[in-house]
């Protein structure tokens, strides 16, 4: 009978990408993983530690999640969804911000949040936690402005032209290089979430912040599809780029079993839209949890 891995790896061939994984029990000391130290590109996954950091500070009195901020249309910033695509002034929170940031990867609101509570401070509280891989040198602006840099190409406004990159375009591009973009590995995610989980990360309330904002995530493509069960609750936090589909979260059971999980995928071409590779993020974190729910 095949291992866990063994079938996690044979699926990822089989729908073409190339995955690293790592799952864990929240609350004990059982871990499986597929590359779990190799560093990777996350994504937005990366906006879990800037929320954790918002509400971090807001916890420590630092700045009130409840201050109302008025976003102008025009931020030059693109999403394609969001703030983004408003047409008028909307004035909203924080703590609204960070719904959107995570619920929906509004990349608008997450390069607000960052531009106030500072790359510093996300990447200094990363190394208080002990976190040597996972980085955060650029906002959602800076990084996708790169791809516009390497290519000559809109990561928002050419999606077929994407789509059409060869291999060798793509392995060219600086925000799929861990060692020039953003970066982490699956093993550092998996711990970062155990920690928020556990209320180590930070105070208890920040930590419940990010727990609900996660929570509210609306994809459920992903991680959630491995998980049709409504009684198992999954929280998690996307990532996409050309040829990279993301997902990390933690998935809690009736029973109270909680378990943190990190899939990166990364394929040989760019497609956007390609329902199976999507899926697998759900079918191995199911895998690889169910393994340790059976060992």
């Amino acid at each position: 009978m095949a291992t866990a891995s063994e079938t996690i790896t044979r699926r990822a061939e089989e729908v073409g990408v190339e995955v690293r994984l790592h799952a864990a029990e929240v609350d004990g000391a059982r871990s499986l993983g597929i590359g779990q130290d190799v560093p990777v590109v996350p994504a937005s996954v990366f906006k879990v530690p800037i929320a954790l950091e918002l509400a971090r500070q807001a916890a420590d009195g630092k700045l009130d999640l409840g201050i109302r901020i008025t976003v102008k249309p025009g931020h030059p910033t693109p999403s394609p969804y969001g703030l983004a695509t408003f047409r008028h002034d909307v004035s909203m929170s924080w703590h609204d911000l960070a719904v959107l940031m995570i619920g929906i990867s509004d990349n608008v609101a997450t390069d607000l949040i960052l531009a106030e509570v500072g790359k510093d401070a996300v990447n200094s509280t990363l190394r208080r936690l002990g976190f040597t891989r996972t980085v955060v040198p650029q906002d959602c602006g800076e990084l996708l402005a790169t791809i516009g840099e390497d290519l000559g190409v809109s990561y928002e406004d050419d999606e077929r032209a994407l789509a059409e990159l060869t291999y060798e375009q793509v392995s060219g591009l600086r925000a799929l290089q861990p060692e020039k973009s953003c970066s982490t590995t699956a093993a550092e995610m998996t711990r970062l979430l155990g920690l928020i989980w556990r209320d180590e990360a930070a105070a208890p309330e920040a930590c419940a912040d990010v727990r609900r904002w996660m929570e509210l995530q609306v994809w459920p493509h992903r991680l959630r599809s491995g998980f049709p069960d409504d009684r198992i609750r999954t929280s998690g936090k996307t990532g996409t780029l050309p040829a990279v589909r993301n997902e990390v979260g933690v998935v809690e059971y009736p029973d109270g079993g909680r378990y943190s999980v990190a899939v990166f995928t990364r394929a040989e071409d760019s497609r956007s839209r390609v329902p199976e590779r999507d899926a697998f993020i759900g079918f191995a974190a199911a895998t690889a949890i169910e393994s340790l729910r059976t060992a």
